[in-house]
């Protein structure tokens, strides 16, 4: 579940298999089938929606080794802050009735005194018509109005073995033009932009334009939005391109995030504690009207998506 971005491919209903990757980092498709979703019965609920989770089980071993990384970073700097995921274990994994589209969803609340609202992680997989398929994993983490540090977001949206589109962000979380010392010292003194400079001089790499102006309108300006395309290459390009530049950029990120934003005291008063109230229950609704009440209905049916989003709204409107 891409929860910002997921709109951006507008991909169409799942249909047609998917072939089977080629190459050593062949994805796990016998740990993880979308058409085998049985329960281990020695295993409980809650293991097994996290091993579900944490398999990545349909992209290629470096974006499933940054994936499975940025993961234990987070809740292993994190831990003492965070709850169990307490969703329904058809929740955590489900699928569509034709079995050509299955996901993932692993989300942990924060403590009561921790600045951490939650924590979500998933991945999507969806065969297309074309025999292609649709692999979005995404990592985002939200905090609470007892600060006002900006958010994180990762997401590698792949629609082919030679194509990905990479969002990595820090969103903020006030006007930047009223607040330039919000800006000097999340995104100036941090030198964030310095990753998409680099990102964007590799020829493969082309900047990303969502068509939606909302969307745009909620990421900062250091917000590295690109597409990787290496079809001239081959796959094994792709895998080469995660592991060399996609990877080491967003663990940086999720470093100076955790460092600064999510560990890092801010002094917030009343009045702006009220604000961002306001502006992060905003943001939150429209995630669930635009993004998610209009994906999930055409990627897994109405009936799924009721019950994965009657579970997330739990989450985006407490």
């Amino acid at each position: 579940m891409a929860i910002i971005f997921h709109h951006l491919l507008h991909p169409p209903h799942c249909s047609s298999p998917l072939p089977a990757f080629s190459s050593s980092s062949r994805p796990l498709r016998s740990q993880i089938s979308c058409s085998s979703s049985s329960s281990s019965a020695h295993m409980e609920p809650h293991n097994e929606g996290r091993t579900k989770f944490k398999a990545f089980p349909y992209v290629s071993a470096p974006h499933r080794n940054l994936m499975v990384d940025l993961v234990s970073t987070v809740e292993n700097r994190l831990d003492s802050q965070l709850l169990p995921c307490t969703l329904p274990p058809d929740v955590q994994y489900y699928q569509n009735q034709s079995g050509t589209g299955c996901a993932s969803l692993h989300i942990r609340s924060g403590h009561k005194p921790s600045q951490i609202d939650f924590i979500l992680g998933s991945w999507i997989h969806c065969e297309l018509p074309t025999g292609a398929a649709l692999n979005i994993t995404s990592l985002s983490a939200y905090l609470k109005p007892s600060t006002d540090a900006p958010n994180f977001l990762f997401e590698l949206i792949q629609s082919s073995p030679t194509s990905v589109v990479l969002i990595l962000d820090l969103p903020p979380r006030k006007d930047l033009v009223l607040s330039p010392d919000y800006l000097t010292k999340f995104y100036e003194d941090t030198q964030l932009d310095k990753h998409r400079q680099t990102l964007e001089k590799i020829p493969e790499v082309r900047p990303y334009i969502s068509s939606s102006l909302y969307i745009r309108s909620l990421v900062s300006p250091t917000a590295i939005t690109v597409r990787i395309e290496t079809e001239a290459s081959g796959q094994g390009r792709m895998e080469e391109f995660i592991k060399d530049h996609v990877d080491p950029i967003a663990k940086e990120v999720l470093g100076i995030w955790l460092d600064l934003c999510a560990c890092g005291e801010r002094e917030v008063g009343e009045t702006e504690r009220a604000y961002l109230e306001k502006r992060d229950g905003l943001v939150k609704s429209r995630t669930i009207e635009i993004d998610l009440g209009s994906s999930l209905p055409r990627l897994f049916g109405p009936e799924v998506a009721d019950r994965v989003l009657g579970s997330v709204r739990k989450f985006f409107t407490a």
